[in-house]
C-alpha cells in the first residue's frame, strides 16, 4: 500500500470528543482525511456508499465508540462483520466502557483494539501516535 493515503472515519456522537481527536491529528501534524459519523447507521451509509452527502474510499481505519444512539458500537460490529464487502475492515474501539463483557465482546468480532477514553490522555495524542504507526506499518485491505 506505498502512498496510499489512510482514511480515518471516526463513529462518535460525542463532539468533544470529536474535537479532540481532531485536534490530535493536527498538533501531530497528521493530515489523514477524517470523516466523521454520529452513530453505526450513518456509518454503514458511508462505508456502503449509500449515504447522500459521504462517502469514504478505502484504505481506511475506523474509531469506534460503543455507546452510540440508534445503532450502539455492538451492533455496528455485527452488521459490518456480517458484510462481505465491509467484513476486512479494520476497527478499533475508543469507549468510556471498561466493562469486560464490552471489551470481550468487541474481541469476538475481531476489533483490532480496545482502547478506554480515560486512557488514551487527555488530548489523545498517544491514541493519535499508536495510529499513526499502525497505518505507516500495517498493510490495509483496499477492498474487493
Amino acid at each position: 500500500m506505498p502512498n496510499a493515503t489512510v482514511n480515518l472515519l471516526l463513529v462518535e456522537d460525542d463532539e468533544i470528543d470529536v474535537e479532540r481527536i481532531e485536534r490530535a491529528m493536527a498538533a501531530a501534524r497528521i493530515a489523514n482525511p477524517i470523516y466523521h459519523a454520529w452513530d453505526g447507521v450513518e456509518a454503514l451509509e458511508m462505508l456502503r456508499g449509500t449515504h447522500a452527502d459521504k462517502h469514504i474510499p478505502r484504505p481506511y481505519l475506523i474509531l469506534l465508540d460503543l455507546k452510540l444512539p440508534r445503532m450502539n458500537g455492538h451492533k455496528f460490529l455485527e452488521e459490518l462483520r456480517s458484510d462481505p464487502q465491509l467484513r476486512d475492515s479494520v476497527v478499533f474501539v475508543l469507549t468510556t466502557s471498561n466493562a469486560d463483557q464490552d471489551k470481550v465482546g468487541a474481541y469476538d468480532k475481531n476489533v483490532a483494539g480496545y482502547v478506554v477514553k480515560s486512557r488514551a490522555g487527555e488530548d489523545f495524542l498517544r491514541l493519535v501516535a499508536m495510529l499513526e504507526n499502525y497505518w505507516r506499518v500495517v498493510e490495509l485491505p483496499l477492498g474487493k
